[in-house]
C-alpha cells in the first residue's frame, strides 16, 4: 500500500518551502493538486518533474476512486493546494477522510508548511491561547449569521475573504459589531502574505475599512478580529 502525503506549499514567496516538502514532491510518484497550471510554476522553479492529478472541490467520486487506487498498488501520491497547507478550506479534508474511511490502515503523513492562518496568526498580536477559525464566509444565504458568530465570539476570531468582498464583508461586521454593543473590537487584515505587495492594516474595524477604501483591494485576504491584550 502507498503513502499519502500532505504537503505544505508557498502562499506566495516561492522561497516557503521546506527541504522535507521538497524532497517529498521529487520522490513521490504522483502529485495531486487543485491546479496543475499553479503548481506546474512550483515545480519548474524547483525543476521537479512528475505526474500531476488534478483534485479539487468539484472533482466527483471516480475521481476519488482513481486516487485510492494507486494507494492500493503502492503507488506514494503527494498532494498540494494551490498555497498554503491542504485541508485548511480546501478540499484536502475530503481527500483524507475518504481515504480513511475506505482505507484506514493506509498511511498519510503530514508535511508541515506554511498557512496564511498561522502567518496572521503570529503578527496579530491578539490573544492566541484561544481562537477561531471559520474559512470563508458564505457567499449569499447565512452572512448574517457568520459575522455575527465573529461580533460575539469569546475569542480571536481569524477567516478569510476574497478581493471582491472584503469591503462588503468589513461593514457588515462593523455593523453587527455595533448592534452586539462590542465597540473594543479590533482587527488585523493581511493582504497578499508573503508576496511582493503584502500590505498589513490594523486598527478599529471603521479604521480598517476606510484605509481599504482609498487602497489596494486585489489579492486575498486573511481577517482578525478580537481585543488586544491592553
Amino acid at each position: 500500500m502507498g503513502t499519502l502525503y500532505i504537503v505544505g506549499t508557498p502562499i506566495g514567496n516561492l522561497e516557503d518551502i521546506s527541504l522535507r516538502a521538497l524532497r517529498t514532491l521529487k520522490e513521490a510518484d504522483f502529485i495531486l493538486c487543485e491546479d496543475t497550471r499553479v503548481t506546474k510554476k512550483l515545480l519548474v522553479h524547483y525543476q521537479i518533474d512528475k505526474p500531476l492529478i488534478s483534485y479539487h472541490q468539484h472533482s466527483d467520486a471516480k475521481k476519488a476512486s482513481e486516487i485510492l487506487e494507486l494507494l492500493r498498488v503502492g503507488k506514494n501520491l503527494a498532494f498540494v493546494t494551490d498555497a498554503g497547507t491542504p485541508g485548511i478550506s480546501d478540499p484536502g479534508s475530503d481527500l483524507v477522510a475518504e481515504v480513511v474511511r475506505q482505507m484506514p490502515d493506509a498511511k498519510i503523513v503530514p508535511i508541515p508548511g506554511p498557512s496564511a492562518l498561522a502567518a496572521i496568526a503570529s503578527i496579530a498580536g491578539f490573544p492566541m491561547d484561544k481562537f477561531v477559525f471559520l474559512g470563508f464566509p458564505p457567499a449569499k444565504k447565512g452572512r448574517k449569521k457568520f459575522f455575527e458568530a465573529v461580533a460575539q465570539a469569546e475569542h480571536t476570531a481569524i477567516f478569510y475573504e476574497s478581493p471582491y468582498r472584503i469591503i462588503k464583508s468589513l461593514e457588515e461586521l462593523k455593523t453587527l459589531a455595533g448592534q452586539a454593543k462590542n465597540y473594543k473590537l479590533k482587527t488585523v487584515v493581511g493582504r497578499e502574505l508573503t508576496k511582493k505587495f503584502e500590505t498589513i492594516y490594523r486598527g478599529t474595524i471603521g479604521e480598517v475599512l476606510d484605509q481599504l477604501r482609498v487602497g489596494e483591494t486585489r489579492g486575498e485576504f486573511v481577517v482578525v478580529v478580537g481585543k488586544t491584550r491592553s
